[in-house]
């Protein structure tokens, strides 16, 4: 399956929307949600319109921590809303018990043992299909079956998980919505306060930098090595821990592409910019060396 294949489907009415602020006329207003932080939180901007109902939910799986915000049409009713919340949230637990790598009774483990096919399984088909066509689009410098053990999708499952429990809020008919994890987000809509969901991407390690400013109605952020640290990417042709960035981002219209992207970027270093030069439709917003 092809990268613009995958970001249109299922989405063929939403293209992606991102404009970038002038960080002074920003200043005057709240961000909506931080990203780049030690600490990533959602800032409270702002109380909702009178016709709608805004809601935020945590959850905590084995190996993310995510944050829903919900900002949804008063007709819909609070039961609505509420069902679509647990629906969302019983995906990504799903997704975390399901496809972890880490479990030894996932359909990944099994996978990688040989006991299933990719086919087995639609989701599993479609999670392998990703991770081939990131590795053909990144020259293979995303390679979910260059590590040890096998198969590994860790470097998208985060993101494939959030745009899957995005795609539960849409069908339930929420349109307005944020889900976030770390350094991590797919938006679409508005936020509670009426407009486009305010951004604030820090820089992850230099806190004296003033963040990168975004206005999303529609789109993604993906990041690696948001924390600082080291040997977390591995170098798919050399299997030696990368080196070379000590962050790297990418906006673009679907979460698990744009991890991809930034997990491969982490790895190749500046040689990885080229990928964003033939319309895909992803940008690198940092890709900052090590010093």
């Amino acid at each position: 399956m092809r990268i613009d294949q995958q970001s249109r489907q299922g989405r063929m009415d939403e293209q992606p929307r991102t404009r970038w602020v002038d960080q002074a006329a920003f200043s005057r207003r709240r961000p909506d949600l931080r990203l780049g932080t030690r600490s990533p939180r959602v800032d409270q901007s702002g109380e909702a319109a009178v016709d709608r109902i805004a809601a935020q939910h945590t959850v905590q799986t084995s190996t993310a921590e995510y944050s829903l915000l919900l900002n949804a049409p008063q007709h819909l009713g609070r039961r609505v809303v509420g069902d679509a919340l647990r629906d969302a949230v019983a995906e990504l637990r799903a997704i975390d018990l399901t496809y972890g790598p880490t479990r030894p009774d996932s359909l990944v483990s099994r996978l990688r043992r040989g006991e299933i096919s990719p086919e087995s399984y639609p989701p599993l088909a479609d999670l392998v299909d990703r991770c081939a066509a990131m590795r053909a689009a990144t020259d293979g410098w995303f390679d979910a079956w260059a590590v040890p053990g096998g198969f590994d999708p860790g470097g998208l499952l985060n993101g494939w998980a959030v745009e899957r429990a995005a795609a539960r809020l849409r069908a339930a008919g929420i349109t307005d919505y944020a889900v976030l994890s770390g350094a991590d987000l797919t938006v679409r809509g508005h936020a509670a306060h009426g407009g486009p969901w305010r951004v604030a991407v820090h820089h992850p390690t230099d806190g004296r930098r003033a963040p990168l400013v975004l206005e999303m109605t529609a789109g993604a952020v993906g990041t690696s090595g948001v924390t600082g640290r080291r040997g977390h990417v591995v170098d798919p042709h050399t299997g030696e821990p990368a080196e070379q960035l000590v962050a790297a981002t990418v906006v673009g219209p679907d979460l698990a592409v744009a991890d991809a992207y930034a997990t491969a970027l982490y790895a190749a270093g500046p040689t990885g910019l080229s990928w964003f030069r033939n319309g895909s439709g992803y940008q690198a917003l940092f890709a900052h060396r090590r010093r």
